[in-house]
């Protein structure tokens, strides 16, 4: 097979692959993988105000103890947005504090990435079971967060239901690079399909162009 022909063939092989690449990798981000802008001071210091977050989209029976996710729960908050806290309590868990400590099932909760090492706040004492389906959140800075602490009088021990949890932050930006890694190399596949596709059609063009022999005539006896 002539150079040039080689190089159109690799052409037509590489930009839809790069195509597909692009797009496959496009979909896949914007139905699994998501990010938000962290709007206030509730989960210092683990995540400071105007932080990027990024997020695995899940539902409420993906979510552990200790996860920090983002909720929509518009009956409660003023606004309608997604409200960023972690779960403390689970469904069946009892979560309790005695003014100085946390504990979830009679044993201390260790929580390291409370801002200033206060894990209480308010110092408000309370003890709590979640109920079925529903959750236990808390904000890590503890003297600045709205949270499950504040309604333990609404009927649900302050709990939210499982599946107003719509995405989960992710530690670390490894899957966001992972993205823009598999877009970069999918443009990239795309710019050498081009390139062969191109380069191969004027090889095919420059190619001197070899004049068949003419046949000897037949001589009749």
């Amino acid at each position: 097979m002539r150079p040039g022909r080689r190089l159109w063939i690799t052409g037509l092989v590489l930009v839809p692959l790069g195509m597909l690449l692009m797009t496959g990798t496009w979909r896949l981000g914007d139905s699994a993988f998501g990010g938000h802008s962290v709007g206030s001071d509730a989960m210092r210091p683990t995540y400071e105000q105007g932080d990027t977050v990024f997020t695995k989209k899940i539902g409420g029976t993906e979510v552990h103890r200790g996860d920090a996710v983002f909720y929509y729960l518009p009956g409660r908050y003023t606004d309608t947005a997604l409200v960023f806290q972690r779960v403390i309590g689970v469904g069946g868990d009892r979560v309790s504090c005695d003014g100085h400590q946390v504990l979830v099932n009679g044993e201390p909760l260790r929580e390291t990435y409370v801002a200033g090492g206060d894990p209480v706040g308010d110092g408000k004492s309370y003890d709590v079971k979640v109920p079925e389906g529903r959750l236990f959140v808390m904000g890590d800075n503890r003297v600045n967060s709205r949270d499950s602490r504040y309604f333990l009088s609404d009927g649900q021990s302050g709990t939210i239901p499982a599946d107003a949890v719509r995405e989960q932050a992710l530690d670390g930006a490894g899957v966001a690079l992972t993205m823009v890694g598999l877009l970069i190399g999918g443009f990239v596949l795309v710019l050498i399909g081009f390139g062969c596709g191109l380069a191969g059609h004027l090889t095919m063009r420059r190619a001197p162009r070899t004049e068949p022999t003419p046949a000897a005539p037949y001589v009749f006896r």
